[in-house]
């Protein structure tokens, strides 16, 4: 009815074409949503023409084209789009372009000093060089069986009346350890005996110095002095004799010497820390460390049991197990001396030892795991050393007993190869890359790799990389992550570019 009314009030309004105006209405709304996305589909639709057409570009004009394809022009606007007001800077010096080559911008990465930062991305130049391969086998670190461990004990009997050092504390040797007060019947009868001989002598000794004082002739005759002199003879025999068990009992020279001089029995003893071992590679100089205390105060002891172990951390072994079907080589490698390396994990990374030997190799294999163990000397190191008294002070050793390594034995040497570190060479899937540096660029190049283990990458030499071109030898594989992130994303093509 309001219709009716209205086309009844205003007669033109049904002449109009209504079907037409919507249909433009429909256009307009079209071109305008493709006016304002042409920055989405405009540069690809140019790229599939200018490919069409065989004018490609190979290369941007300044100016013109940047390194993401988009096309800018300076001070303008183009395809409805205002660079100087787009929050771009599009004034920029073009200069660190100079000297780059062509690329195919799908399989190459221009990164800023700060994600190359992040990265840890290091610069290095193809080469041919001698690779080793190697066998890796497990191995853990121990201590040197009769050698680290020395066990302290009481050499007489007696009650633990001082004890000078605590558990876990750094020993050098000759530090006394503990005071023991002499309770042993058979050490105080000898140290008697030791006593009342000494005495004895001293009475021969006098007697026949007066007999030989006599100047009248014939007053004494020459037989008593004889006999005196049997006599002196005989006793000095028990006495060396005596002496010998004293030693023997376990008291040091200087302890019968101090008996013989102030002519006293010895009421008590101070156990020193023994010496080093008299091996290659042991150094006087470094302390033991107390490992196990075992008395405490008051505590009586017989003769021989344990006071405490002592260890030496200074030189350890690498216990490595190689797998029965690795006995030949390692066998080999351990007669014609050839270096191995220790590796072991932590927080940092891998860290490596090199010019390492192998000591021996058992002559049994274990029945069970069917593993042959060898064993390579390790050097140590104090890395940690706190004082918490005067001259007493506990340290901190680099390599423990306990720790897991690994031990590499070298095998055999490919000669003239191109060698990478392994972080050189990305891999995705069955494809493996190199990211060769190209000016600012990193270009992505498919290699053959021959050989791959941990630490190096053995890449064929097929010219794929040229022999002299610089590569990323550092963070490639993250590289291959940003570029296939790059692939993937649909995102505003100005968006995170500093022009």
């Amino acid at each position: 009815m309001e219709s009716k009314t209205t086309s009844a009030k205003y007669p033109f309004l049904a002449k109009l074409p209504w079907k037409g105006l919507a249909t433009l209405a429909m256009v307009l709304a079209v071109a305008g949503v493709a006016f304002a996305l042409q920055s989405q589909w405009l540069p690809p639709v140019k790229r599939v023409v200018a490919e069409f057409s065989g004018n490609a570009p190979t290369e941007r004009s300044a100016g013109q084209r940047h390194s993401d394809g988009h096309d800018h022009d300076h001070g303008g606007k183009e395809d409805g789009h205002d660079h100087g007001k787009d929050g771009h800077d599009h004034d920029h010096d073009h200069s660190h372009d100079e000297g780059h080559q062509g690329h195919d911008e799908s399989n190459s990465l221009e990164l800023s000093k700060q994600a190359m930062a992040s990265v840890g991305l290091k610069r290095g130049k193809v080469s041919l060089g001698a690779f080793t391969r190697y066998t890796t086998m497990p191995a853990m670190v121990t201590t040197r069986p009769g050698l680290s461990t020395v066990s302290v004990t009481a050499p007489l009997g007696g009650r633990v009346t001082k004890l000078y050092v605590i558990e876990g504390e750094a020993v050098q040797t000759g530090r006394p350890l503990f005071e023991l007060r002499l309770t042993h019947e058979e050490l105080v009868q000898a140290q008697s005996d030791f006593l009342r001989t000494a005495e004895e002598l001293d009475v021969v000794a006098r007697e026949i110095k007066r007999l030989k004082s006599v100047q009248l002739p014939g007053a004494i005759p020459g037989k008593t002095i004889r006999e005196r002199e049997y006599e002196q003879m005989r006793l000095m025999a028990v006495f060396n004799a005596q002496r010998q068990s004293l030693l023997l009992h376990g008291l040091t020279a200087e302890q019968v010497d101090a008996i013989l001089e102030e002519r006293k029995l010895l009421q008590s003893i101070t156990v020193m820390a023994p010496p080093h071992a008299n091996v290659q590679g042991s150094s006087p100089e470094h302390p033991f460390t107390l490992r196990k205390l075992r008395v405490r105060l008051g505590q009586y002891l017989d003769a021989g049991e344990e006071l405490c172990e002592l260890v030496d951390y200074s030189q350890l072994y690498v216990q490595g197990r190689a797998f029965e079907h690795d006995a030949d080589e390692l066998v080999t490698a351990a007669r014609e001396k050839r270096t191995v390396i220790a590796t072991r994990e932590d927080n940092e990374g891998v860290e490596k030892v090199d010019n390492l030997v192998i000591d021996y190799v058992e002559n049994e294999v274990e029945p069970q795991s069917r593993a042959l163990y060898f064993y390579v000397g390790l050097p140590n190191e104090i890395v940690f050393r706190k004082e918490f008294a005067p001259g007493r002070f506990f340290v901190t050793w680099k390599f423990k007993p306990g720790q897991q390594m690994e031990i590499r034995v070298p095998v055999e040497v490919w000669k003239d190869q191109i060698v990478l570190p392994v972080d050189a060479v990305a891999r995705d899937g069955v494809e493996n890359y190199v990211f060769e540096v190209n000016g600012s660029h990193f270009d992505r190049k498919p290699v053959t790799v021959l050989y791959r283990d941990r630490f190096q990458a053995v890449v064929k030499n097929d010219g794929s990389i040229p022999l002299g071109a610089t590569i990323a030898m550092k963070g490639a594989q993250q590289l291959q992550m940003a570029l296939k992130n790059k692939a993937g994303g649909g995102a505003d093509p100005h968006a995170g570019h500093n022009h």
